[in-house]
C-alpha cells in the first residue's frame, strides 16, 4: 500500500486483491428492498483466500460489513462505511460429500435445495422457501416450515476480522431460534450440510407444496425483505401484527403488506427510513395491543436520520 495521510480515499488505503473494489458503490441495486445509501467501498472478493488477505492486511479500524444476496436486509439512508463485502462467483460452489454437500456462502438458498432434491437427500426442502444465500442462512439459522439450518448443518468455516479462518462444528455454532452463537464480525465462507437420504418424488413433492404457498402467501412479486419480525414464544408474529390493525398500515411508500403482514413492501419510492420507521410504529403497535415486544428479523445496516415512531 501507498503512503497515505488522513484525507487519503480509503480505497486508495486497502491492500492489492484479486477480487475487486467500487468506491462509493450504489447498494440499494443489490438489496430486495431497492433502497439505502451507498457502500464506501465495495470489495467482491475472488475466493475464501482472497477475503482472509483482506482481513489480515486491513487495519481493525475499518469497519468491515458482509452482505449476502440482499434479501433480509436493509441498508440505510446514510450508507455503510468501510468496506462492505459481497460474496460473488467464488463462494458459489456446491459439491457432493459422502455425508452430504459441500456449499459456499454465496450460493443462493434454492440452489441449494435442487441439488438436494437431485441427490434424493432429505431435510433440504425448508431451504426451497427461503430467500437469500446460505451465508445468511447459516448466520440467521434461517428455518421455515417447521425445519432450521441447525437441522442440516454439521460444520461452517468462518474467518474472523483479524483474518483467522477455521472449521467449526455445529455444537460451537450455538444455534437458537433465529440465532448463531458465532461472534458478530466472522464471515462464514462454507458449509458442511447433511441429510439422510429420502424418496426423491417425495422430496419434490414437498418443495413444489413448498414453492406454491410461498407465491400464494407471500408479496413475492413485490420489493420486499422477507420476514421483517421474529415469531415470539408461542405467537406468530404476522398475527400480532394484524391484530394491533398494521394490515396495509402505510409511511411514505412503505406499507405493511395486505397479503401477509409480516412482510413489509416498497411500492416504488419508499425510503429506508419510511421502511424502519414503519416496522417500528408496527412494534410500538403490538407492544400497546399485546404487551408482547416484536424483535426485528431482517437486519439493518449503515447511517441514516434517527428513527421515530
Amino acid at each position: 500500500m501507498a503512503p497515505h495521510t488522513a484525507s487519503t480515499p480509503l480505497i486508495a488505503r486497502l491492500p492489492a486483491v484479486r477480487g475487486s473494489y467500487t468506491d462509493d458503490a450504489l447498494l440499494s441495486e443489490m438489496t430486495w428492498f431497492r433502497v439505502g445509501g451507498p457502500a464506501e467501498v465495495l470489495f467482491r472478493p475472488a475466493d475464501a483466500d482472497d477475503l482472509i488477505g483482506f482481513l489480515a492486511a486491513t487495519s481493525a479500524e475499518v469497519p468491515v460489513t458482509v452482505i449476502g444476496a440482499g434479501a433480509n436486509l436493509l441498508v440505510r439512508d446514510g450508507g455503510v462505511p468501510g468496506v462492505v463485502v459481497r460474496l460473488g462467483k467464488g463462494f458459489n460452489f456446491i459439491e457432493d460429500s459422502d455425508r452430504g454437500l459441500r456449499v459456499g456462502a454465496g450460493c443462493s438458498n434454492v440452489s441449494v435445495a435442487m441439488r438436494a432434491r437431485d441427490r434424493a437427500l432429505a431435510g433440504y426442502e425448508f431451504l426451497r422457501g427461503v430467500p437469500g444465500s446460505i451465508g445468511g442462512a447459516l448466520r440467521m439459522n434461517a428455518g421455515a416450515y417447521d425445519q432450521e439450518m441447525k437441522d442440516i448443518v454439521l460444520a461452517a468455516r468462518a474467518v474472523d476480522r483479524s483474518g483467522e479462518a477455521r472449521w467449526y462444528d455445529v455444537r460451537e455454532l450455538d444455534y437458537g431460534y433465529r440465532h448463531c452463537g458465532l461472534p458478530e464480525g466472522h464471515i462464514f465462507l462454507e458449509a458442511l450440510l447433511a441429510a439422510r437420504p429420502g424418496d426423491a418424488a417425495a422430496i419434490r413433492d414437498r418443495m413444489d407444496r413448498i414453492s406454491a404457498e410461498r407465491t400464494t402467501s407471500q408479496p413475492v412479486k413485490s420489493s420486499t425483505g422477507g420476514s421483517t419480525f421474529a415469531n415470539p414464544p408461542g405467537r406468530k408474529a404476522w398475527q400480532l401484527v394484524d391484530e394491533a390493525g398494521c394490515r396495509g398500515l402505510t409511511i411514505g411508500d412503505a406499507q405493511v403488506s395486505e397479503q401477509h403482514t409480516n412482510f413489509l413492501i416498497n411500492r416504488g419510492n419508499a425510503t429506508a427510513h419510511d421502511l424502519e420507521t414503519l416496522g417500528e410504529t408496527v412494534r410500538q403497535r403490538v407492544l400497546k395491543t399485546s404487551g408482547i415486544e416484536l424483535h426485528w428479523e431482517i437486519r439493518r445496516i449503515g447511517v441514516g436520520p434517527e428513527v421515530t415512531a
